[in-house]
């Protein structure tokens, strides 16, 4: 490509040479397989797709579809439209077109299941900007929440100052409103931007019976056709399908004016996840709680339960409106999982009470979540807008896992790669391990020990894309970066694991060429979670890359796998060039 130059010192400056990409050893091995005489012709490229890449209905039309696009791309030239040399071969390996999933795949899930039998991506106090304590409510992280997918938005409503309107805000703290109206005609105009399965707007009110009315207008005048309500609780969840370009409100009888608790400013300050360069590791699936944070004091969101007097004072319009309601009841965590055939609700829990309650309830939590849904919510202290391990949730078939999308870290980088799956429209079908009873009426258990289903091999290339992507001092002030890669599982405890590569000093085009197996107990529930760091002697390492996968829509064969930054934002041109292999 060319050379760089790095100061040392005043007097001393260190050149390297950048050099181009060159295909890996096993790339030139399989090329050579599948050519004649250094070229590889539609006919070879064909059966390269159905042996190497596992596409097994694969079409000579595709072979020659490839062909176009590379020659489209200006990969291909005139002379070679019809047959690949050995550096086209490689580029169209690495190229947009190769990627780790497949696009054409879509919406390929049953959409015809009840609501409860889904996973939904699910935002937490989606109004706010920053942090939970300081920052502006807007309905810009609305729109952009809903441009990535979500399904389920959050909006705290309270009365204006004066008493006569409604805001969003995070009670109890410095946050600046913004008027709901505006929240609900950015919800009204990006709601299905990218999927046409229903929209859940969860409200936490804190209203007087007389602002109820006003918001129940607001919300009829701005939605008309587009609300689905219920004269009654429903019997059963209606399906994604039934409900497509649909809005549904959800929320809690609403309790005595202004009688929630406020979040008080107690215990950490500091944020509990997320501070170093890429975010610190998720935590322990497992992870007990201590005793100086296991109260939910504090958390505006703990308390659903049905509260006869404040359904009196609830304005009749605004009750109308409510198509999944929410509640505990008056007794304990036994009476909150206890299932109706009648009908079905949503429960809340913070993370907290869910990572309690898995210890002591955690197959009637699975029973529950067959026919109704379950949301849970980060605790009170995560002031900075962190995230937490989602899996405790998802394992137990909670369908809303509500998470700060403002934000970034390792835990929202599973959020994101979960929701990669069903051509990425909000709405992931739950296994049905967690949907069904095994023998005996017995449900799933998560911490069981299972055998290996099967055992997912992975060979990490090489990377490239940095040199185009980032300044070349970016990670060094002195030399190339020092790449090295992570990779592993998120998912049931038995499958956890993270491995990682050897490091390769001052190269802008990491060559690894490793290989690793990670066996699978639960492989409907896995993530593949790939990570690029590079490696800093005297402060933390730089992150350089991340993105995750659902395993069981991984494409087999070689494959380009885009990065993404720490926001989860594509990189233009960083990617790595992998192998995927059931064995």
């Amino acid at each position: 490509m060319s050379t760089q130059t790095y100061r040392v010192c005043f007097c001393f400056r260190r050149r390297f040479r950048v050099v181009a990409a060159e295909a890996p050893a096993d790339v030139k091995n399989l090329f050579n397989r599948y050519s004649d005489n250094g070229v590889m012709s539609a006919d070879n490229l064909h059966r390269f797709l159905i042996e190497v890449q596992k596409e097994e209905n694969a079409t000579l039309e595709d072979a020659h579809a490839i062909m176009n696009n590379l020659h489209d791309l200006k990969i291909l030239n005139i002379f070679h439209r019809r047959s690949l040399h050995l550096d086209a071969f490689f580029k169209y390996l690495f190229a947009d077109i190769n990627p780790p999933l497949n696009s054409k795949l879509g919406i390929h899930q049953d959409m015809n299941a009840p609501l409860s039998h889904y996973f939904i991506y699910t935002g937490h106090n989606s109004y706010l900007t920053g942090n939970q304590l300081s920052s502006d409510c807007s309905d810009v992280p609305i729109i952009q929440a809903l441009h990535r997918g979500v399904r389920v938005i959050e909006l705290d409503i309270w009365p204006n100052s004066a008493k006569d309107d409604v805001e969003v805000l995070h009670g109890g703290t410095l946050t600046t409103p913004v008027a709901l109206i505006k929240c609900l005609k950015s919800i009204k105009e990006h709601a299905f931007a990218v999927s046409e399965y229903p929209v859940v707007i969860t409200l936490e009110d804190h209203l007087t019976t007389a602002l109820q009315a006003k918001t129940a207008e607001m919300i009829t005048q701005t939605f008309g056709d587009m609300l689905f309500t219920s004269d009654s609780c429903l019997k059963e969840f209606p399906s994604p399908e039934s409900l497509k370009r649909r809005v549904l409100i959800s929320t809690k009888p609403p309790k005595e004016y202004l009688q929630a608790k406020e979040v008080k400013e107690t215990g950490a300050t500091k944020g509990t996840d997320d501070t170093e360069a890429w975010g610190r590791e998720v935590s322990d699936i497992k992870a007990r709680y201590n005793d100086k944070y296991d109260s939910d004091e504090g958390e505006a969101d703990d308390d659903d339960e049905e509260d006869p007097t404040s359904q009196q004072n609830t304005a009749p319009e605004y009750k109308r409106l409510i198509a999944i309601h929410a509640g505990k009841g008056k007794g304990g965590l036994s009476d909150w999982l206890r299932v109706d055939p009648d009908k079905v609700r949503r429960l809340s829990l913070s993370e907290q009470e869910l990572g309690k309650a898995v210890v002591t309830h955690g197959k009637e939590i699975i029973r529950f979540t067959q026919r109704n849904i379950l949301r849970i919510y980060p605790k009170g202290i995560r002031f900075d807008s962190s995230n937490y391990n989602p899996f405790n949730a998802w394992t137990h078939g909670a369908q809303m896992v509500a998470f700060n999308m403002q934000g970034y870290g390792r835990s929202l980088w599973l959020m994101h790669g979960m929701f990669r799956a069903n051509g990425g429209c909000g709405y992931v079908k739950k296994p049905d391990i967690l949907l069904k009873a095994g023998p005996s009426n017995q449900v799933f258990d998560p911490e069981a020990s299972l055998p290996v289903k099967t055992t997912l091999k992975v060979t990490v290339f090489m990377g490239e894309g940095w040199y185009y992507d980032f300044e070349h001092t970016h990670f060094d002030a002195y030399s190339p970066p020092d790449f090295y890669a992570r990779i592993g599982i998120a998912g049931v405890d038995a499958d956890i694991v993270m491995k990682k590569t050897k490091t390769l000093e001052d190269n802008w085009i990491p060559t690894w060429d490793e290989q690793f197996e990670f066996p699978l107990t639960v492989p409907e529930l896995a993530l593949l979670r790939v990570e690029v760091h590079e490696y800093d002697m005297s402060e933390k390492d730089d992150f350089a890359g991340q993105t995750c996968l659902p395993v069981s829509e991984l494409r087999q064969g070689i494959r380009a796998v885009p990065l993404h930054s720490r926001k989860g934002d594509k990189y233009n041109s960083v990617k790595l060039l992998m192998r995927f292999e059931f064995i």
